[in-house]
């Protein structure tokens, strides 16, 4: 890990600095992306957020939401090419692998720039000059905000700010359920707190802001394609595109769909497959011992945490939900016999 020493001395006078975070942003990418981004403006930095793609509306309300630059390849190439090689420093948020925002890893893997990671995903890749990665914090934006603590300018951290850091710790810990809520995480918040933050109106504006469409959608996925294996302990969800579009379905209303799948009494695993037009995106969870970490990295070229996790698949949906099943009978006594006391932590 990165000495703090070595970021002030590259940030000790205004640079042309570029921030991304990883594809389909959630609320920890783009809060700990717009949150430090609005942190180095007031530092006298120029600032481009680029994300590798779109992301949900019910994050636009986000303090910096209007300059962020969505990369789109066949509209706006060119000028993110030239951001990203401009950039004196180029900082990545929230994602481990140059793989997690498509096309953007090899502009960044060759930007003449000095690439700074912040993250807390395991075993990240080594393509930064300098690392802030700890698997152990609960969200991207904790880390955030200890590096701007530590440069010495937590005082710069306003209400906007602060509300944007607040989002990505408050999902990222499932509204402080999951274990990795530790006493640091509560004592951000109440440093959060003296910044004028409020709670409430960031819960809602995340979680209580759903359109007609996506719960009518919630509703469809829960009665006719949640399935349940017992002898597995297992819960998964399977999405085909046309059901995506009988629903309209919008960027982030799959979103937290298979932590539903795993709050089923007695489920210890849970999965959630859906057809997207490049591969069928998996995110992966679990309780206890059981590391969705390690079956999404062996068997979908995915990873993430311990209990949260995601993958790919570049085969059709029905083979690759028949490839997940064939997995299962391996892993049977593990599922089985795993302790249901640990509750899992988000992406």
């Amino acid at each position: 890990m990165s000495t703090i020493s070595e970021l002030k001395e590259l940030l000790a006078q205004p640079r042309q600095i570029f921030i991304t975070t990883h594809h389909k942003p959630d609320a920890d990418a783009l809060g700990s992306s717009l949150g430090l981004a609005g942190y180095l403006r007031k530092k006298g930095h120029s600032v481009t957020v680029v994300t590798p793609s779109d992301y949900p509306n019910f994050l636009a309300w986000m303090p910096g939401n209007d300059e962020v630059v969505v990369y789109e390849p066949r509209e706006n190439d060119a000028q993110v090419r030239d951001i990203i090689g401009t950039a004196e420093v180029l900082f990545c948020l929230d994602f481990s692998c140059l793989g997690r925002i498509n096309e953007l890893g090899e502009y960044i893997r060759n930007a003449p720039g000095t690439k700074v990671l912040i993250d807390h995903h395991q075993e990240p890749e080594q393509f930064a000059d300098l690392d802030y990665s700890n698997s152990k914090a609960a969200a991207t934006a904790e880390l955030v905000f200890e590096v701007i603590r530590d440069l010495g300018d937590q005082d710069l951290i306003d209400t906007g700010i602060g509300e944007c850091l607040y989002a990505g710790i408050m999902t990222d810990t499932g509204s402080f359920r999951h274990p990795s809520t530790s006493r640091n995480v509560h004592l951000i918040i109440a440093e959060l707190l003296s910044a004028g933050i409020n709670l409430s109106d960031v819960h809602r504006r995340i979680y209580d802001s759903h359109s007609e469409e996506r719960l009518r959608f919630l509703g469809f996925v829960l009665k006719d394609k949640l399935t349940v294996l017992r002898e597995y302990n297992t819960a998964y969800i399977a999405i085909t595109a046309d059901e995506l579009r009988q629903y309209h379905s919008k960027t982030g209303d799959t979103e937290g769909l298979v932590n539903f799948a795993l709050s089923i009494e007695g489920i210890v695993f849970a999965a959630i497959l859906i057809d997207r037009p490049q591969a069928v995106k998996i995110s992966f969870r679990s309780v206890g011992d059981f590391s969705v970490s390690e079956f999404s990295r062996r068997h979908f070229q995915g990873g993430g945490h311990h209990n949260a996790a995601g993958g790919i698949s570049h085969d059709p949906l029905e083979d690759t939900v028949q490839r997940f099943l064939g997995l299962l009978p391996q892993y049977q006594t593990q599922l089985v016999t795993a302790p249901l006391a640990i509750t899992p932590p988000s992406v």
